[in-house]
């Protein structure tokens, strides 16, 4: 069986990821409650019980929510790095310390059939990192919650067979909107989210023939539009010679699996 993912939940209410390779079968993040999560598994036919663990981005409770409930119900080890368990610990409530695992940033980690890259990023949390995974030479980069992409995160994350990568905001809509200033503020910042546009200039540095797909996620309710997102990321790559496949994510229901072949 080839690498499948399925982007469960995607957006500023909630987020969720699962990836799998032969028996290895792992959730980054549960940012929407246990009765969700579990609703959301069963639309893409995975039995939760057959987990074998949870990977954390960092400790925003739209990324940890049903994290503990998740944990404790099934008896999942989780694993996040050293700053992002002290920051979300009274969060996510008692744990045995036999689910606790430490996965530091910009480090390596096999877990059963899958080797996982995680790296950091610019956002405002304790220590946010995200992943590449590889398998069979094949290679799924996530990443959102970041303000902008480096020159370093292109590096790490050039030449992915798929992205699931943010398109937060339109910059036009959220000047305009009604967010208080200092909530505007720290969007735009490099310690916020990536924008539309900003997502197409990094996406047409990273990708190469090898990249089949694009997930465009972490939309905003307030401030993006599906359909908008496509349209802008689409330009931006067309503009540099580049036709890729663009998907949507949805803050309530998951992607098909997608096998990676």
């Amino acid at each position: 069986m080839s690498l499948r993912f399925s982007v469960l939940a995607s957006g500023s209410t909630g987020n969720a990821f699962y990836i799998e390779h032969q028996d290895t079968k792992l959730l980054v993040d549960a940012g929407l409650s246990g009765k969700k999560m579990e609703e959301l598994f069963k639309q893409i036919d995975v039995d939760l019980n057959e987990l074998t663990g949870i990977l954390v981005t960092h400790e925003h409770s739209d990324h940890i929510k049903g994290l503990g409930v998740l944990a404790r119900k099934y008896d999942l080890p989780i694993y996040a790095n050293d700053k992002t368990w002290r920051a979300m610990e009274s969060a996510i409530g008692e744990l045995k310390m036999e689910q606790k695992f430490h996965f530091e940033a910009n480090s390596v980690k096999s877990l059963g059939s899958i080797e996982i890259e995680s790296f950091s990023v610019s956002h405002d949390a304790a220590d946010p990192m995200f992943f590449n995974f590889r398998a069979d030479g094949k290679k799924v980069t996530l990443i959102t919650d970041l303000g902008y992409v480096s020159e370093k995160i292109k590096a790490i994350i050039h030449g992915a067979d798929a992205y699931i990568f943010e398109a937060n905001h339109d910059v036009g809509m959220l000047q305009m909107s009604s967010y208080p200033w200092n909530v505007k503020r720290r969007i735009l910042s490099d310690y916020g989210h990536v924008s539309n546009e900003d997502c197409g200039l990094a996406l047409s540095d990273v990708v190469t023939e090898r990249t089949k797909r694009v997930y465009l996620a972490h939309l905003s309710r307030e401030n993006n539009l599906k359909e908008l997102a496509r349209m802008s990321v689409d330009q931006v790559l067309r503009e540099r010679g580049i036709e890729m496949d663009l998907h949507d994510t949805d803050p309530e229901k998951p992607t098909p699996l997608y096998e990676v072949i």
